[in-house]
């Protein structure tokens, strides 16, 4: 399995993840979040309450992680539990709690050591569960990540274009937020680099592009929220025309993320009425 995006660092394609932006349909897909994402920030909750939208958003978006990953609990659920250790889905949920916590500890690392911000999160989603704990896998290491069932790529290759997404992103890339959010996230799922927890990592690693990049700084626009909304189903369909690597597949994820991302600020925005409302 190759992904054209990551094939080359060097010369006429230094930063590939332009031609992109280029691609059918995501010039407007990025617009269509840039406006929404323009949107919210202007609400006038924000100027003052702002702190609240962004602890709300973090911890829907680990909801949303979460139900994607096969813990779907109701929202109410996830505020009422206290004990994340009972049985596969409350270790699932504190996982994804954990990692949208950690996410925003991890700005200022990524753009210089995104392989290192890509361990901690492994490492804080499966705790100290064992050796494999925290690396990419090893030749021979099984994945447990049942809900994709794309073809697994061995270490190698693992190895191989994980230094390659790492060099992107320390080269930095003209690139829109959104396209540089969704290769991350795309790839990530595609390797599944870690024994267990790729999905959670991935979306966590989009949500760190995300804010990084400033489109998002005060993390309020959860896209984990937005993809748990339009389905696993849709999302695997997505998925498999990221790793298709063809112009319309990658085109295709690239607007389901930018919809993901609006429905995350749909979120927020509802939030945000709910609040003013509230102080009315």
């Amino acid at each position: 399995m190759r992904n054209v995006v990551l094939m080359s660092t060097t010369g006429a394609t230094a930063d590939p993840l332009v031609a992109l932006g280029s691609l059918p349909g995501v010039a407007e897909s990025v617009e269509s979040v840039r406006k929404a994402v323009d949107r919210v920030y202007g609400h006038r909750v924000m100027r003052r309450r702002s702190n609240e939208i962004t602890s709300e958003a973090a911890l829907r978006g680990a909801r949303g992680s979460a139900a994607l990953s096969g813990a779907d609990w109701a929202l109410e659920e996830v505020r009422r539990r206290t004990d994340f250790s009972v049985d596969a889905e409350a270790h699932v949920m504190g996982a994804a709690l954990r990692l949208t916590a950690e996410a925003g500890q991890l700005l200022s690392i990524w753009r210089q050591t995104p392989l290192r911000v890509l361990a901690r999160l492994h490492l804080v989603a499966a705790a100290d569960k064992g050796d494999e704990v925290g690396r990419p896998r090893q030749a021979g290491e099984p994945v447990d990540e049942p809900l994709i069932e794309l073809p697994l790529p061995d270490a190698h290759e693992v190895s191989g274009r994980l230094e390659g997404l790492a060099d992107l992103i320390v080269a930095g890339t003209s690139a829109p937020a959104l396209v540089t959010a969704a290769v991350v996230h795309g790839e990530l799922l595609a390797l599944r680099p870690f024994t267990s927890h790729n999905g959670l990592v991935a979306r966590a690693a989009e949500r760190i592009v995300l804010i990084g990049s400033g489109l998002d700084p005060k993390a309020i626009c959860p896209a984990e929220v937005g993809h748990a909304e339009l389905g696993r189903a849709a999302y695997l369909a997505a998925l498999d025309g990221y790793v298709s690597g063809t112009p319309e597949g990658l085109a295709a994820w690239i607007a389901h993320c930018g919809r993901a991302v609006e429905l995350g600020v749909r979120e927020s925005t509802a939030v945000c009425e709910a609040l003013q409302r509230g102080a009315a």
